[in-house]
């Protein structure tokens, strides 16, 4: 068995402590989103995200535990976990690149889907009033017309409003609300909900695109370095062979005792 290069080794070991501590974090924030997903049932997104999280860390273990002890089935076990696991990233990417030319017509569709507001459950509208308060919108496709009379509080401008407002219908629940100091009509937002409901989702989700494509890259780059690994505990260390024979000639040289004698 080969020695292993020190550089090589606590590189090795570096970069996969830096895979267990990312996937440990990952981890921790998918227990504690864990409800949320759990009530909007993406059941198979989370039990991936879970698989993307638990699979990486224990195999970091391993592959830590082998460089340290040099255990070459440890290694293997690492680098065939890591090889399976980065082709799955890699294939999760190129289907999300397919994907997303689609995904905002997709995403519009189902937010319109829980039209008319007047009918929606009561957790549809706190979601919805929780988004009209973010990204200072009021409504889904038409505005505050989607509200029809009863328009929320949540659809009224603050006084740090960046979107266009405008002045709420006096045949709605809002007319009876004035400004006590100019006597004016309260103000809502103008702008519908969903085209910026829809550029926040692309946004987070070319950033989990980047960031995933990171993960990849870096699961790669710790296969590479534990096969530079098992290659140097596979190759043999080559030492001079010493051969004793009982037919070794004596040789010739004069016993100091003898030489003594004949002076």
């Amino acid at each position: 068995m080969g020695k292993v290069n020190v550089c090589l080794k606590r590189s090795y070991i570096t970069v996969t402590i830096l895979i267990a501590i990312l996937s440990a974090l990952l981890l921790a924030v998918i227990l504690f989103d864990h409800r949320r997903l759990h009530n909007h049932e993406e059941i198979d997104t989370l039990f991936q995200m879970y698989g993307i999280s638990i699979i990486p860390l224990i195999l970091a273990i391993i592959g830590v535990y082998g460089a340290c002890k040099e255990k070459k089935w440890a290694l293997i076990l690492f680098v065939v976990g890591m090889i399976l696991g980065s082709l799955f990233l890699i294939a999760s990417e190129i289907h999300a690149l397919a994907q997303r030319p689609q995904e905002p017509e997709q995403l519009k569709r189902t937010y319109l889907q829980m039209l008319p507001l007047n009918n929606a459950s009561q957790s549809t509208i706190d979601d919805l009033e929780e988004i009209q308060i973010e990204f200072q919108c009021c409504g889904l496709d038409q505005g505050y017309l989607d509200w029809g009379y009863n328009i929320p509080q949540s659809c009224v401008c603050s006084q740090e409003a960046t979107n266009p407002c405008v002045e709420a219908p006096r045949s709605s629940s809002l007319s009876e609300y004035r400004y006590t100091m100019n006597n004016q009509y309260v103000k809502i937002y103008k702008e519908p909900c969903v085209p910026y409901v829809i550029a926040h989702e692309m946004m987070v989700h070319d950033t989990a695109m980047g960031m995933f494509l990171g993960v990849a890259l870096l699961w790669i780059l710790s296969v590479a370095l534990c096969i530079f690994i098992l290659r140097r505990l596979s190759k043999k260390d080559e030492f001079p062979v010493v051969v004793y024979s009982t037919e070794a000639k004596a040789g010739n040289y004069t016993p100091l005792a003898d030489t003594v004698e004949l002076a």
